[in-house]
């Protein structure tokens, strides 16, 4: 089963770009795989728990999806650098 991680740029965008995300991971449940979404954690974490918790998620997938504007995102970049070092499938939005 494919488990696709859904990674991308949250800090400074309104609603931290929670409606991307959650249109991203509509889409993967619609083809039948799974979706783990940073978006769904509560807000009131640092951003240090925020990426611990995001990486153990992104080590639990086979896929990543990189959402358009990944690149301007430090935390996407690290999630990116990882999935890369551990060999998953990297896709991008667009």
């Amino acid at each position: 089963m494919k488990i696709f991680y859904i990674a991308g740029p949250m800090t400074g965008i309104p609603n931290f770009n929670r409606e991307s995300f959650h249109d991203m991971a509509f889409h993967i449940k619609a083809e039948g795989m799974t979706a783990l979404n940073p978006a769904m954690l509560p807000d009131g974490l640092t951003q240090a728990q925020y990426m611990d918790i995001c990486l153990a998620m992104l080590r639990c997938a086979t896929h990543v999806v990189m959402l358009d504007g990944w690149e301007n995102s430090e935390g996407a970049k690290i999630e990116r650098a990882l999935a890369i070092k551990s060999g998953l499938t990297i896709e991008y939005e667009s």
